[in-house]
């Protein structure tokens, strides 16, 4: 069983993003990993522009992510790549961060003219932490993201969902394979974050029109 973080880097409350990563946790729970989501915006604005590490819910956060077995890392895209939220957070990482930790990268958007963004944009940001590992990952239309309701979790449409499961089924294959190499690994307890910010739960996936 893994440590995953699943970080967020919408500005929204009500995220196509946030649906996906909910959808992504729920399938890595069913396989035995622990999941802990990270919401980038219940971050305090003021010391993340100033890049004030030393905050108290920054420094969980970095905590948490240095202490994690894998990270997932979702974000919209704006202005043809990933949000200004996720590149003042990943400045204030150590360069290591994700050194040895599989990671899988995931984007939602408007129009599948964002794909590139995967590759030419988040995943050299990722690369630039140690991060050794990178998943294909995966560009989901928002169209094909339906947000949870109060009677049911969020889902994909059916015309992409193979192809997103498909990616987490190889992140969770690269998670036993990395658990096997390593049998008396530990996981270290991060500082808990505030519970705000916490859950406890380029291939384009764009088959149909937005």
């Amino acid at each position: 069983m893994s440590s995953v973080v699943l970080l967020s880097a919408s500005p929204a409350g009500n995220s196509k993003t946030e649906a996906l990563l909910e959808f992504i946790a729920r399938r890595l729970s069913q396989y035995g990993h622990r999941t802990e989501f990270i919401k980038l915006r219940h971050l305090p604005a003021g010391p993340l522009l100033a890049g004030d590490s030393s905050d108290s819910l920054i420094a969980s956060a970095r905590a948490t992510i240095a202490a994690a077995d894998a990270v997932v890392v979702g974000s919209p895209v704006f202005k043809a790549t990933y949000t200004g939220l996720l590149k003042v957070f990943v400045d204030l990482l150590p360069m290591d961060v994700l050194h040895g930790k599989p990671v899988l990268p995931v984007l939602t958007g408007g129009s599948v003219a964002h794909v590139l963004a995967l590759d030419y944009g988040l995943k050299p940001l990722l690369a630039t932490l140690g991060a050794s590992s990178i998943g294909r990952g995966r560009f989901v239309s928002s169209s094909n993201i339906l947000p949870a309701t109060d009677t049911t979790p969020p889902s994909i449409d059916e015309s992409v969902e193979r192809d997103v499961i498909d990616a987490i089924d190889h992140f969770d294959s690269e998670l036993t394979v990395r658990a096997r190499s390593c049998p008396h690994a530990e996981a270290v307890d991060a500082e808990p974050l505030d519970p705000e910010t916490l859950i406890t739960a380029p291939t384009a996936t764009e088959r149909k029109p937005s």
